[in-house]
């Protein structure tokens, strides 16, 4: 074989090696990112799950405690908050204040023994419990997607692809300020 045709071929190689790894990087980046859109959509239906939840809840609270309308007018505001919300930090603030709101309610509960034996209460705070802890493992599930895409975006050499092809930074579901801090209710 000639000189020229080995350097050919071995260009061709490296060439092809190239393209493949460049293919891999590429769809390793997009299967990633569907991954961070997916956990960020499970968020959204555990998020929605809970305020389908939140009327019922009211209403029945409603009934028991008429005149405990600020509490119930706050949820009823958050949870309009969180349906309007766009952006995972958007989502985050939106949600901790429908928490904050959901914990003055159970607070205001306490006052009210019957309603904390009513069934239909019962119930509905066994299935808001369930979606909290659902919406807890979605939030956590969603960041740890975002470590992986935002780790592989950074890397060599996919990171020559993200950013050829626009893949960007994704943002963390962080909980608001002070959130760490048990809210103070007084009635």
């Amino acid at each position: 074989m000639k000189r020229s045709t080995i350097i050919g071929v071995v260009i061709g190689v490296i060439v092809l090696i190239l393209i493949l790894s460049g293919v891999g990087s590429y769809n390793g980046l997009v299967s990633s990112e569907t991954a961070v859109e997916n956990k960020l959509s499970q968020i959204d239906v555990d998020l929605q799950r809970r305020a389908d939840l939140i009327p019922n809840l009211v209403s029945t609270v409603k009934g028991y405690a008429a005149h405990e309308k600020e509490v119930i007018a706050n949820i009823t505001k958050a949870r309009a908050q969180l349906n309007a919300a766009g952006t995972p930090q958007e989502k985050a603030d939106a949600d901790q204040q429908l928490t904050g709101a959901l914990s003055r309610l159970l607070v205001v509960v306490e006052n009210y023994p019957n309603l904390k034996a009513d069934a239909q209460f019962k119930t509905l705070t066994d299935n808001l419990e369930g979606t909290e802890n659902r919406i807890s493992v979605a939030r956590r599930d969603y960041n740890e997607a975002v470590t992986s895409y935002n780790t592989k975006i950074r890397k060599f050499p996919a990171s020559i692809f993200a950013s050829m092809f626009g893949f960007e930074k994704k943002e963390f579901f962080k909980a608001k300020e002070g959130a760490d801090t048990v809210p103070e209710v007084k009635f």
